[in-house]
């Protein structure tokens, strides 16, 4: 048999527990990143290992059961048990990747001797201790409840299976441990259907052997650091550290003559701490603390007649001495309150994780070889560069270097800073389903098989533009995906004045360019992330190599110029007989058109994927006025079709800086405006950034939003929410 690294937790799967059906989460090695919308189940993927491994201090409550389960409980004929056998069960499957050290402490749950290497399973059920009995004590409660002069009334107990499992559920339900068999099934969902996992005899039994293989600690997000001491929900650096000092470190022994040498006994013991706490110290300048502009940690004694039996320590700050040498030599110190909270709860995490860590170590008995460690939002308080140096380094803190023993770490986090910093490979996405009776429900994507099957160059490009621009995309309800820095700035104007339901959902703008949003084809597919594209036609003088990439076409000037005489490959007008387009997404992602004429013609329900996940937004023909002249017109950039729409508005004198005015706009026919509108801004002269600006500064909104992106912005709100009554793009852009 192949030997691996150690012990570790490979996967998990949850049932029925909260926003989780039914789900699986493979985890790395080392670290794992939980990330998603919130509300997505990320908490709840952490709070199933503490309610299922704690039982003794954390209870289930009927809320705990997925939404559906409490349908299904409620539809059992309460004058009958014939369906008690259909009770729901919240499940854990814990799956373990085993090394040739640690065979002998997964024989419990070995599933036969001719075990080839598979992942190792057991299963936690939390499940009625006896279905028919907790159906009859049911039953017999609405009999007392009726025969004791009730009816059918609000006020009765239990008016149905929840109403009574909300105070007996402890009573009725238990946790069971079974043997999983990774030959019978996989690790995705049930076993086959006719293996019956084994069932291990006693909870006892089953709770003593989980122990044996994992320790899971857990670090929340709420970790009431402050810098008073007004609340008794917050306790200070100090405190915890003289817990941790108590807890893991040698201590030093002070004789009761000492008292009337106070004194002494805090320099003997200052010189104590500072030898004890010197790698906990050394271990916080890993993460980047104190830095070159912050000052030293020194932990000192705080000694008086009543604590000095405590061995109370206390954090100060030593201040650098006025000619620059080294912090501590000035003997100017300030006490613990007097630091950030950023860097309070810096050192409080890494306190915290090496308590952990070093209870794991001193653990009583025989030492469990896996360790999980899940840490709940780290980046309270820490400004970027902390972040990215915590994900970097905090696993060096708690790694094993003895080849039978093993950490991992699972972090939840809505830090794109945390995100980018560890690559795709550990993310775990959790997505929120919003379709019919799935609306309460959580997919888990696991972005290491994106990793694994996207080809190199784009997998790069994402990694590197993500990282860069620090993006939220995986923290969104939805994406947009812009053609450049004019749609960036006047999109949340759009949705301010068109569609403003969107405010209430959390968009990640991301401004890519026609030539790169392709890119992000696989990736928003992958994550099934509601996703609108917005971008330009691009039309191009036909006669140029087919596919020929946006951007390569050459400026036009303001002069006069005939469009039939145009090179190929040129920008040109949308009305250019046989124009084709020059934009990669409309290309190589959607709708896969050429032609400018049948990108026109295209109907709106082709302009979204099959599955309905993503939308391309692009220019329309849509009604244009001039000189007493109405046609249906399309732009080719969204400055070309604002103008088409507004032509009377942005010709008016005091719409001047918007850089759109024709001269002698009076003198020319509707299709002569087109022209002249389209050489105009995409001539070198015209300042696109500076048109979007005036745009937004403009204080009335007699203007008309292009209805393309309208129409988009409508589609994304719909497939957000379904149930939001919009009114018509058509109706909302004046048509």
């Amino acid at each position: 048999m192949k030997s691996r690294l150690s012990l570790y937790l490979k996967a998990f799967r949850v049932e029925n527990f909260r926003r989780l059906k039914n789900v699986r989460v493979d985890l790395e090695e080392a670290e794992s990143i939980f990330v998603g919308a919130n509300n997505s189940g990320k908490t709840s993927a952490t709070q199933v290992f503490r309610l299922f491994l704690n039982p003794g201090q954390h209870r289930f409550r009927i809320f705990d059961f997925s939404a559906d389960c409490w349908t299904a409980l409620n539809t059992i004929d309460h004058a009958t048990t014939a369906y008690a056998d259909e009770l729901p069960n919240i499940v854990l499957d814990l799956w373990f990747e085993v090394d040739d050290l640690n065979l002998h402490r997964v024989l419990g749950i070995l599933p036969s001797l001719d075990w080839s290497g598979k992942p190792v399973g057991i299963r936690l059920a939390y499940q009625p201790r006896d279905s028919s009995r907790l159906i009859s004590n049911y039953l017999e409660a609405r009999a007392q409840s009726c025969g004791g002069g009730g009816d059918n009334s609000k006020s009765m107990w239990p008016r149905d299976l929840t109403d009574y499992l909300q105070r007996t559920l402890s009573q009725e339900y238990e946790v069971s441990y079974s043997v999983l068999d990774a030959e019978k099934g996989d690790l995705d969902g049930e076993p086959a259907k006719d293996h019956q996992p084994f069932r291990i005899e006693s909870a006892k039994e089953g709770e003593d052997l989980i122990r044996s293989l994992m320790r899971v600690d857990f670090l929340d997000a709420q970790r009431h650091l402050s810098d008073s001491s007004g609340s008794s929900r917050h306790e200070d650096l100090s405190t915890r550290l003289s817990r941790f000092y108590e807890r893991n470190l040698e201590k030093h022994e002070i004789d009761l003559t000492t008292v009337n040498a106070i004194a002494d006994s805090e320099q003997s013991l200052n010189a104590h701490f500072a030898d004890v706490f010197k790698p906990t110290l050394e271990s916080l300048k890993k993460l980047g603390y104190p830095g070159i502009a912050n000052p030293d940690m020194i932990v000192k004694a705080t000694l008086n007649a009543q604590s000095i039996l405590s061995a109370n320590a206390q954090v100060h700050y030593a201040l650098p001495a006025a000619d620059g040498s080294p912090s501590g030599l000035s003997g100017m110190t300030l006490p613990d309150q007097y630091n950030g909270l950023g860097f309070k709860n810096l050192i409080y995490m890494v306190v915290e994780i090496l308590d952990f860590h070093q209870r794991w170590l001193d653990s009583e008995g025989q030492r469990p070889p896996l360790h999980l460690i899940m840490i709940e939002e780290p980046e309270a308080h820490l400004h970027a560069q902390l972040q990215q140096v915590f994900v970097n380094q905090i696993f060096d803190l708690v790694k094993s270097d003895h080849p039978a023993f093993h950490s991992q770490l699972v972090i939840t986090t809505h830090s794109s800073h945390v995100l980018y910093e560890s690559g795709f490979k550990p993310i775990r996405y959790f997505s929120r389903k919003s379709k019919g009776a799935s609306a309460l429900t959580t997919e888990v994507k696991d972005l290491s098989t994106f990793y694994d099957n996207e080809e190199k160059t784009t997998r790069e490009f994402l990694q590197r533009y993500l990282k860069l621009t620090h993006c939220d995309l995986f923290f969104s309800d939805g994406v947009v995906l812009v053609e450049g820095n004019v749609e960036r700035l006047i999109l949340p104007l759009i949705i301010d004045k068109d569609v403003p339901a969107l405010r209430q959902c959390h968009l990640t703008i991301l401004e890519v360019g026609g030539a790169f949003a392709h890119k992000f084809e696989k990736l928003v597919g992958f994550l099934e992330m509601p996703t609108l594209v917005i971008t330009d036609v691009d039309s191009v003088a036909p006669g140029a190599p087919s596919g020929a990439k946006a951007g390569t076409e050459e400026s036009v000037d303001d002069s006069d110029m005939d469009p039939a005489c145009q090179k190929p490959g040129t920008a040109c007008v949308t009305t250019l007989e046989g124009a084709v387009t020059s934009n990669q997404t409309l290309l190589q992602w959607l709708p896969r058109i050429e032609l400018v004429a049948n990108l026109l013609d295209l109907e709106e329900s082709a302009k979204a994927l099959d599955s309905d996940c993503v939308r391309v937004a692009y220019q329309t023909r849509q009604p244009s006025s001039w000189g007493g002249t109405d046609e249906q017109r399309a732009g080719r950039t969204l400055e070309e079709a604002f103008a088409l729409q507004n032509l009377e508005w942005s010709q008016h004198v005091e719409q001047k800086d918007l850089g759109l005015s024709i001269r002698k706009a009076e003198e020319l026919s509707l299709s002569m405006m087109h022209e002249r509108i389209f050489k105009k801004v995409n001539s070198k002269a015209f300042d696109k950034t500076r048109f979007a600006l005036e745009l937004i500064a403009r204080s009335d909104d007699d203007w008309t939003s292009p209805t393309y992106i309208v129409e988009g912005l409508c589609w994304l709100q719909r497939r957000l929410d379904p149930t939001t009554d919009l009114v018509s793009p058509s109706t909302v852009s004046g048509v």
